[in-house]
């Protein structure tokens, strides 16, 4: 998934790792700190300047100049003190820019200002009333009552005693028990406000955003190299696995190839899957490349960004439309190209294996259900007429599956091809409900490049309601991304509407899911054709 999107779990590591890693260039690693010591951070600069907006600004700002600097920290273990330190600066020269351009009125407009200084009173007495009555009204109408005619009558109990037919002891009771109650409000309505400020993950989103086009800090040779061996690979596994999902389908696609190539028998037929091979990774590259250079384009040229974000939807079309046309050109060209080989060159053809109505075909378990096998795998090339493999369980050039299937065209409840159809799809080009791949088309979409009512994706995402991506992130309600494009954008609505929370903690466990469901049952089949196929030549030997 890429870039800001892909929150690694860093959550049971130290400092000192994160540091280490964030000093070799891991904006995830960084993107951990920044969750881990935002809250601190704004409110250390909330209580110094009193203005949520402003205090936001100055923790934002301490993080960004953190990235720029972090490899002149010389004990990772005081991240802490060092990430006040910086803050505590930031404080003092906002301070010093406040005094420094405070407004002074001039006698000549001494009159407009008093004039706007009374609309402020007005104002501020207003927002007084509103936060009065929201800590009254949650009093008790039997200490409420005696609390407000009190101080609006003289502070006078004798008073009071006597508009609410009461007896003095009665209302000094009343009135102890409504201040000490009208504290305890006032205490937790601090306490709600404050905790409703709380930053949360559009902070760490918009701090991500801010250092995506800024390079990541040069490692000191001593330091980086003494925190690698304490750091581990485990911080670098999900940036792995956000590559293997992405193009998973691509990987998967040539352990197809190569099958393809294990069955092809005459020169004719290996030229031809190497074109097709070679012709399904140059659009890939083509696809990743235009797109990245889109991104960047657009970060440098905001004036254009929308007419960029359009070229980079007009490519994934593109894409979609290839490799729909390669895997169609490919299903209907190797049957006749078999065809053609059989009659030019038969000698080629003589093996148990390669006969037409070979029983070695193909894979089909012994077990059924309601007459259908449980497993039914093709494993040699498709002949003219040839009927694809049908099963629970299905694989091969064309495979329908009951409840899996695999292959070149997947169609099944749960699918996993080139093109795959179905509820959960993973692929080069996956429609489903649940849909990932390198470009994913459903209700929820994962890849590098989806469309979906949920979008995630790490080059773009077109979403209905939400999308969340590494770069174009476009939607009708909300969008994160760098370059978003929604009615919310990159803002903690716009992260709740996304569930960007629910994503940064499984994200990792879906990453791991779309590699395995693409690139095993690939890797299997490609083998298992090889095996057969070797047993084929031994015997004949």
């Amino acid at each position: 998934m890429g870039f800001f999107k892909k929150r690694i779990n860093y959550k049971n590591s130290a400092d000192t790792s994160l540091v280490l890693a964030a000093i070799g260039g891991d904006r995830d690693a960084f993107g951990e700190i920044v969750g881990r010591y935002q809250s601190l951070l704004c409110s250390l600069a909330y209580s110094s300047v009193g203005d949520l907006k402003h205090s936001e600004d100055i923790a934002q700002e301490t993080f960004v100049e953190a990235w720029r600097k972090l490899d002149t920290l010389s004990d990772p273990a005081k991240l802490k003190a060092w990430l006040c330190g910086i803050l505590r600066f930031k404080i003092s020269r906002y301070r010093r820019k406040e005094t420094r351009h405070a407004p002074q009125p001039t006698d000549e407009l001494h009159e407009q200002v008093a004039e706007h200084s009374r609309v402020d009173d007005a104002v501020i007495q207003e927002q007084e009333q509103a936060l009065l009555w929201q800590a009254l009204q949650q009093l008790p109408e039997t200490y409420r009552e005696p609390l407000v005619l009190f101080y609006r009558e003289q502070q006078s109990i004798e008073h009071v005693a006597a508009e609410l037919e009461l007896s003095e002891d009665a209302v000094k009771q009343r009135l102890s028990r409504g201040r000490k109650a009208l504290q305890k409000a006032m205490v937790t309505f601090v306490q709600d406000t404050l905790a409703k400020s709380k930053p949360g993950a559009s902070f760490t989103m918009a701090v991500l955003l801010a250092i995506s086009t800024i390079s990541a800090p040069k490692a000191k040779a001593a330091l980086f190299s003494a925190g690698v061996a304490h750091t581990g690979s485990a911080i670098k596994w999900g940036s792995f696995l956000t590559i293997m999902a992405s193009f998973s389908g691509v990987i998967g696609s040539f352990f197809s190839v190569r099958a393809s190539l294990a069955q092809s028998r005459t020169e004719r037929e290996r030229r031809a899957t190497l074109k097709i091979v070679a012709l399904y990774f140059l659009v890939a590259a083509v696809f990743v490349a235009g797109m990245f250079l889109l991104k960047y384009v657009a970060l440098a040229s905001t004036a254009y960004q929308s007419l960029y974000a359009l070229g980079s939807q007009l490519m994934v079309f593109g894409f979609i439309a290839a490799y729909l046309a390669l895997l169609t050109h490919m299903l209907i060209s190797q049957p006749r190209l078999r065809t053609q080989e059989r009659q030019r060159q038969p000698e080629a053809f003589l093996a148990e294996y390669d006969q037409v109505n070979s029983k070695r075909r193909e894979y089909k378990s012994r077990l059924s259900l309601f007459g259908i096998p449980i497993i039914h795998v093709k494993l040699g090339l498709p002949e003219l007429h040839e009927k694809p493999a049908f099963g629970w369980i299905a694989g091969g050039d064309r495979a329908y599956g009951l409840v899996f299937a695999w292959g070149g065209l997947a169609v099944a409840p749960i699918s996993v091809g080139i093109v795959s159809l179905g509820v959960i799809t993973v692929g080069a080009l996956g429609f489903g409900v649940l849909a990932a791949g390198t470009v994913a088309v459903g209700v929820i979409g994962f890849g590098a490049s989806t469309i979906a009512y949920k979008a995630y994706g790490s080059l773009s995402a077109l979403g209905w309601e939400s999308a969340w991506s590494g770069s174009f992130a476009i939607a009708k309600d909300a969008a994160i991304g760098p370059i978003p494009f929604a009615t919310l954008t990159n803002s903690e609505p716009a992260a709740d509407i996304v569930q960007l929370t629910a994503l940064s903690q499984n994200h990792l466990w879906v990453l791991g899911a779309m590699s395995i469901l693409v690139i095993a049952p690939a890797a299997w089949h490609s083998n298992m054709v090889r095996k057969r196929i070797a047993e084929q030549h031994n015997n004949t030997e």
